[in-house]
């Protein structure tokens, strides 16, 4: 392993990376609703600035606990978006879901994080993932797990100011090395999003949420609190949300937008009930720019457990369920309605009055 200490000083950094891994998994939440079932909603980076401002407070005045930012390749930074919905507004908790280690290096990742807790007055939270997409960029992303790792420990040992100095396989930090500002808190809540059995029992050591994304499957979260083997971590599910009292047109686009991630998600699912051959055809509509066919490809029951689509009370009982197999979040993702201004009032007037949030 790099670095430029013995065996006394790996010792040394394996007992503070302890200590961090432990305080990583307090559940306390800062600015938290102090419900056990919270809710949020996650917007795509593909924005004018006065829409992130004018659905910032939308979001809030409707209750949700939390806004997240997706950070897609290619889409807008997802701190752009997250710096204006902080000076919008008061209580809401905010991240991005979430950055990776690989096209953004963890000394960035802490100064981003810094600038929202600072600019929320203490209310942000920092997702990491090994990230989506990567290829098109011909990028190295072998050892995800040890990136994440090591990622997560450069990223609070800035913040926590400290200057011991890191040695890692992929990310270090010499000794003395430190933000030269102070940040609001000394430690951020992190969220890990992970589909993967030993990421999801790493998040179970150091993240406070482990985030599903991609899914609305109740049969899938006692099988990643199982992975996650701790049982003080919160487990976030997050999926494609179409809501319209429309329930046909509703879930006739959240095919075409669940079609994109199918393929995926069938092969990461174990729960999943797929028929024969339907993952490859959807695969082959969706590279061949066919998105709203292989949608149609894909049955109302298969629907159900790929996205939250139809009317306000198919929505709200598809949320439920989730909380009842023990999900402690529910994140409604894009495109939310229709059109993406009345799904998030139809979200917040129906859907959430509906789980009583």
């Amino acid at each position: 392993m790099p670095g430029c200490g013995g065996a006394t000083d790996h010792a040394d950094r394996a007992d503070r990376g302890a200590q961090y891994a432990f305080r990583g998994s307090d559940l306390t939440l800062d600015h938290a609703s102090g419900r056990a079932r919270e809710v949020s909603i996650a917007f795509q980076s593909d924005k004018r600035p006065e829409e992130y401002v004018e659905l910032s407070r939308l979001a809030e005045r409707a209750g949700f606990d939390v806004i997240s930012v997706y950070h897609d390749l290619f889409f807008q930074p997802a701190i752009y978006p997250l710096l204006l919905m902080a000076q919008a507004t008061e209580r809401v908790r905010l991240g991005p879901a979430a950055l990776n280690p690989f096209t953004l290096h963890p000394v960035e990742i802490a100064g981003q994080i810094a600038a929202l807790d600072a600019v929320s007055a203490g209310r942000a939270y920092l997702g990491l993932v090994r990230g989506s997409w990567l290829e098109a960029l011909a990028m190295k992303t072998s050892r995800p797990l040890t990136a994440i790792r090591e990622a997560v420990e450069v990223i609070r040992r800035l913040l926590a100011g400290d200057e011991a100095g890191f040695a890692g396989e992929q990310f270090s930090l010499t000794p003395g090395a430190r933000l030269r500002y102070e940040p609001v808190r000394s430690e951020v809540p992190l969220m890990i999003g992970t589909w993967g059995v030993r990421l999801a029992a790493y998040a179970g050591e150091v993240a406070r949420e482990l985030k599903i994304g991609g899914t609305a499957n109740p049969d899938l979260v006692p099988v990643m609190r199982s992975r996650l083997g701790n049982d003080r971590v919160r487990v976030v599910v997050g999926a494609v949300t179409v809501v319209d009292a429309d329930g046909l047109a509703a879930r006739q686009l959240a095919r075409e937008e669940a079609a994109l991630y199918f393929p995926v998600v069938a092969g990461l699912d174990p729960t999943l009930e797929v028929p024969a051959g339907l993952v490859e055809e959807v695969r082959r509509l969706v590279d061949a720019g066919e998105r709203a066919a292989a949608g149609r490809l894909i049955p109302n029951r298969l629907l159900e457990k790929l996205a939250f689509a139809g009317t306000p009370a198919e929505v709200a009982r598809q949320a439920a369920a989730l909380y009842e197999a023990g999900a402690a979040r529910v994140e409604f993702g894009t495109p939310h309605g229709l059109t993406p201004r009345r799904g998030v009032e139809l979200l917040a007037d129906r859907v959430l009055p509906e789980l009583g949030l």
